[in-house]
């Protein structure tokens, strides 16, 4: 009976500490709070070499690299602690080469967090002088892509101060006077505590976050005019990608007798000559690579050379170049079709080769129908891509058959084709979306583009007067109307230039998603503004 009672006792007191086991309370939401700093936030006539910062919690620094601004920039960083750790005091430390008369801002952005729940402290700064007053002047604005539809995280907006040292070319060398974040989510800026004065305003988009312009990999935007504070505290800027200015680069053997040229920027008209050789001993032709920034010369010649020096030029500019050559095995002629199975209603059927394309004998190429009718066709001859265009009308759930016979096609270097034949199908034009853009208070020319969301372009029309654009036969899908106000008359789309301050040309989008669905017809009026 003991034994019974014992073990009741046991249950009970046993079942009373399961349902009053603690469950920790409520999860903490609230971020770290600033009990005092030493010396206080927004002192003056600052002399220390180190300042701490309490908080009410334990705290970590997180992704500091990137969410902290020091404005002004101050060389060598100062040491900021905790690292890697918890604690409760934050401390700025190494303060050596502060500036005379200057007003000095750090700004946490988003690092500050509290050790077990992670909630940051958002946008904490703390402000100090080195004079006897606090500069309080600022200003704000917005940061968007004069191209794209988003802008990145990695922006931030410079401020250089007009000096006696300044010119435009400081963003390549120097660090900036001030220094805010963009919030991508908002695409807005603030920059604080300023003092009076001229600046020059730019933003960069840069990676590697060391504030000076690197035009290959960064993006910038810049203000019209230089800024004039207290007066211009609103600026609204657009970053935009440089296009360095074309430039070939040395020459690389690929055969016997191909050689590429890579080159940078946007690809021009340019010559090649071969100066070691008589112009009468041979001839040559220039493609491009489709898949890199690259020109291929081809030489056709019976003179045999151990080195070979070309000069380069165009209205810009004229190079030499001398390259040794090795003997290398030349590659035999190959054709290709563009088009696998399925040709599109809007597309032209294709054939590239890997040699230069010379000519074509159009009585030597048929293409037939499914009822094995000839079908009219016309083609055409793109040199610097090297491909062959065949032309003619397509009709739904067609079947085609494009035979060519040998010595259709004979290359640059006189190889011919053997019999090819390619079967190629459509599809039914139900099986497409058509859309109809009305465009309202549309400024000519024009170029109208559909791109995905990731940027890629799937369509493309050029426009001089026509406010009514019809795509026809395209893919259903999502797609973002981008417009782009060709102002140079060239044909495309042409970015800006910070030290000739250029500005890009000017681009819109439409603010939706249009859903192209098959066997519809969209109507959409878009206006232009």
């Amino acid at each position: 009976m003991l034994k019974k009672v014992s073990l009741l006792i046991i249950l009970i007191i046993t079942g009373c500490a399961n349902r009053g086991t603690p469950s920790g309370g409520e999860i903490d939401t609230e971020p770290p709070i600033v009990l005092k700093a030493n010396p206080p936030n927004y002192s003056t006539n600052f002399t220390s070499s180190e300042i701490e910062i309490f908080f009410n919690e334990y705290i970590r620094l997180s992704k500091l690299q990137t969410e902290l601004i020091v404005s002004p920039p101050i060389e060598p960083l100062p040491l900021i602690m905790p690292m890697g750790s918890a604690d409760k005091l934050l401390t700025i430390s190494d303060l050596d080469s502060l500036k005379d008369n200057t007003t000095y801002s750090f700004h946490f952005g988003e690092s500050i967090e509290d050790n077990n729940e992670r909630n940051s402290l958002s946008n904490f700064r703390y402000v100090f002088s080195t004079g006897n007053y606090i500069d309080s002047l600022k200003i704000k604005g917005s940061v968007n892509d004069a191209f794209d539809r988003e802008i990145s995280e990695n922006i931030n907006v410079l401020l250089y101060e007009i000096d006696s040292l300044f010119n435009d070319s400081v963003v390549y060398k120097r660090k900036p006077k001030y220094v805010a974040k963009v919030v991508d989510s908002t695409s807005e800026y603030s920059i604080q505590n300023i003092k009076k004065g001229k600046y020059l305003l730019i933003a960069l988009e840069e990676e590697n976050k060391d504030y000076t312009f690197q035009s290959k990999e960064d993006k910038i935007g810049f203000s019209g005019n230089y800024i004039d504070l207290p007066q211009d505290s609103l600026v609204n800027i657009e970053i935009f990608k440089e296009n360095p200015d074309f430039k070939l680069g040395k020459p690389k053997q690929k055969t016997n007798r191909s050689f590429s040229f890579g080159y940078e920027g946007d690809y021009e008209k340019v010559n090649i000559k071969i100066t070691n050789l008589d112009s009468s001993k041979y001839s040559s032709r220039i493609t491009q690579e489709k898949k890199s920034d690259s020109l291929i010369y081809w030489v056709k010649t019976e003179q045999k050379l151990d080195s070979i020096v070309f000069n380069v030029f165009n209205d810009k500019f004229s190079d030499t170049l001398k390259l040794n050559i090795r003997d290398r095995k030349n590659d035999s002629l190959v054709l290709k079709s563009e088009q696998n199975k399925t040709l599109k209603f809007n597309d032209d059927f294709l054939i590239s080769a890997n040699l230069p394309l010379e000519k074509i004998e159009k009585s030597k190429i048929s293409i037939l129908n499914q009822d094995s009718l000839n079908i009219d066709f016309e083609t055409k001859l793109d040199l610097i891509n090297n491909h062959y265009s065949f032309i003619f009308e397509k009709e739904e759930e067609q079947e085609y058959n494009i035979n060519l016979l040998p010595g259709a096609i004979t290359d640059f270097y006189e190889n011919q084709n053997d019999t090819l034949i390619y079967k190629l199908k459509t599809r039914k034009y139900d099986d497409y979306g058509n859309l109809e853009l009305n465009l309202i208070n549309s400024k000519f020319p024009i170029i109208i583009q559909l791109v995905l969301s990731t940027g890629e372009i799937k369509y493309e029309k050029y426009e001089v007067d026509n406010s009514k654009i019809n795509f026809e036969y395209i893919d259903p899908g999502k797609y973002y109307i981008r417009i782009i106000y060709d102002q140079d008359k060239n044909g495309k789309y042409t970015t800006g230039n910070y030290l000739r301050k250029i500005k890009p040309e000017k681009v819109i989008y439409y603010p939706d998603e249009l859903d192209v669905r098959s066997g519809w017809d969209l109507i959409q009026e878009f206006i232009l503004q």
